[in-house]
């Protein structure tokens, strides 16, 4: 899944994370964890929104912006938090804000309809929205794991523009065929659909046979 139009010399993959401050913290957590375990990935840009750390709090009881990463995974975890560089969100001149760094894919999980709104108009008004922005542009690959209900107009207007203009709407709908037992199984086989979606399938996700 490298980019063609800017190949890595490292055969890992180079992926952002945008977490936006729509409920469901626990995707992302689950989403971190299965990037930084997988071995095809070698680089993960992270970004939180102030107001995902407000969700955070709320939902997953981890305050603070320093060392993240750590506590999503708190004191075991698979893989090396080594290849995790964490961004500011108002760190406009990072490296995933220029379509000269390549990246092969960003996903925004949950997306708000704040950032849904911005990435779709182009706004570019903070690094989440740029990144987003410079995927576009690129004809990278941009997932919005879009997190609201009900939907009013304003938000499939954006919807649809953000789909005309490359990205791939992923609302966060978490699947029953697979009879999970627990929020945080119907979060980890969102998660591998997912990373299916964008060339990373997971070897214990669940597929249906239709057997």
């Amino acid at each position: 899944m490298p980019s063609k139009q800017s190949p890595h010399l490292d055969p890992s993959l180079t992926l952002t994370l945008a977490i936006t401050g729509a409920s469901g913290a626990v995707y992302a957590r689950k989403m971190l964890q299965r990037l930084v375990a997988d071995a095809r990935v070698g680089r993960i840009h992270l970004v939180v929104s102030e107001n995902a750390l407000r969700v955070f709090a709320e939902e997953l009881h981890l305050s603070g912006r320093n060392d993240l990463a750590k506590k999503m995974f708190g004191t075991q975890h698979k893989g090396s938090l080594k290849k995790v560089k964490q961004h500011a969100p108002e760190d406009i001149g990072a490296c995933i804000a220029s379509g000269s760094y390549a990246v092969d894919a960003m996903i925004v999980l949950p997306c708000s309809m704040g950032t849904l709104g911005g990435i779709a108009n182009g706004l570019a008004m903070n690094l989440i929205q740029r990144a987003a922005d410079v995927c576009l542009k690129e004809r990278r690959r941009l997932v919005l794991c879009v997190r609201e209900t009900p939907f009013t107009t304003i938000h499939l207007r954006n919807m649809q523009y953000a789909a005309e203009a490359g990205a791939t709407i992923y609302p966060v709908i978490p699947t029953h065929y697979n009879h999970p037992a627990s929020e945080d199984e119907m979060a980890e086989q969102f998660v591998c659909r997912v990373l299916a979606h964008i060339g990373l399938p997971q070897d214990d996700a669940y597929v249906w046979k239709g057997e």
